[in-house]
C-alpha cells in the first residue's frame, strides 16, 4: 500500500491509497520536533482503530516544511524499510515541468495540486487552494504549472486581526446572515467571509482576463465548500486534490522507473 504524506504550515495529512482508493485519512498538527517513533505510535495506533494492517510498502512526501522531512524519512526507512518519494527533490519526475522563471523553486503543494487537478480535469484551470495561505495555482492546457498568486489564508488573517486590535475577539469563520453586521462579531465574520469571496472572485476574473481563454476555478481545502455558499466562485470543489495528485505522481514516477 502507499502511504501519501501532505505536511503543510499548519496540519500533517497521512492517507492510505490501496491502488483504487483511499482507505483512510488521518491528520495531526506539523511540528518539527515530532519524531520518527512519535509518527509511527500516532499513525500504528490509528490505523488499528480502523482495523486496517499496516501493509505500507511505498511512500510519497510533499512538504512545504523542509525541517519535517528528516524525521519522515526515518519513518519510512526505520517502519516500513522504504526510501520515500518527495516532491520537489530532483529524484522526483513530474508529468509536466512547471514554466515559471529560471531558478523559481516553485512549493511541492502547488505542484501536487496542479497535477491532481490536470489528471481529473484538463487543463486550462485555477486552482484555489484555502490553506495556511491562499494560493491560486493557474495551470496551462497541457498541465504545466505557469504560475498563481499567493495571498493570506483565511485563518492567518483573523488571527492577526484579533492580535493586532486589542478589542476584536477571535471568532468563527462562518457565513453571516447579512452582509451589514450589528455588533463587532458579526462585523468581523462579514469581512472575513465577503472580503475572501471579493478576492477569490476578483484575482480570478484579472487571471483570466491576462490569458485571454476561459479557464475553469477548482476551490480545495477545508473552507472551500464554506466559501462556495457564498456566490458562484468555483466550477468544481475537491476535497482530496492533494492526496489524488501524490497518488499521479507516484504512479508517474512508477513507470518511468524512477520507484
Amino acid at each position: 500500500m502507499l502511504l501519501c504524506i501532505d505536511c503543510g504550515n499548519t496540519n500533517t495529512v497521512f492517507s492510505v491509497w490501496d491502488g483504487h482508493s483511499f482507505l483512510a485519512t488521518f491528520r495531526t498538527s506539523t511540528e518539527h520536533t515530532r519524531t520518527a517513533d512519535q509518527y509511527f505510535v500516532w499513525l500504528s495506533t490509528l490505523m488499528a482503530h480502523q482495523k486496517l494492517e499496516l501493509a505500507i510498502n511505498e511512500v510519497i512526501i510533499s512538504s512545504t516544511v523542509p525541517r519535517v522531512v528528516f524525521n519522515l524519512r526515518v519513518l519510512c526507512d526505520r517502519y516500513f524499510d522504504t526510501r520515500p518519494l518527495v516532491v520537489g527533490k530532483p529524484e522526483c519526475l513530474l508529468p509536466i515541468p512547471p514554466r515559471v522563471d529560471e531558478g523559481t523553486q516553485v512549493g511541492p503543494d502547488r505542484l501536487v495540486n496542479t497535477a491532481g487537478a490536470f489528471d481529473r480535469h484538463g487543463g486550462d484551470l485555477i486552482v484555489v487552494d484555502y490553506g495556511t495561505a491562499t494560493t491560486f495555482d493557474v495551470v496551462a492546457h497541457d498541465g504545466a504549472y505557469v504560475g498563481g498568486v499567493i495571498a493570506p489564508g483565511v485563518n492567518l488573517s483573523l488571527e492577526a486581526l484579533h492580535r493586532a486590535a486589542a478589542a476584536l475577539p477571535h471568532v468563527d469563520i462562518t457565513k453571516p446572515q447579512s452582509v451589514i453586521g450589528t455588533n463587532t462579531v458579526a462585523c468581523m465574520q462579514s469581512g472575513i467571509f465577503w472580503g475572501y469571496v471579493g478576492l477569490v472572485r476578483g484575482i480570478s476574473e484579472r487571471i483570466r482576463a491576462e490569458v485571454d481563454r476561459p479557464m475553469r476555478i477548482v476551490g480545495t481545502g477545508g473552507l472551500a465548500p464554506l466559501f462556495s455558499t457564498g456566490d458562484v466562485l468555483f466550477d468544481l470543489i475537491e476535497d482530496d486534490l492533494t492526496m489524488h495528485g501524490l497518488t499521479v505522481i507516484h504512479q508517474y514516477n512508477k513507470d518511468n522507473g524512477q520507484i
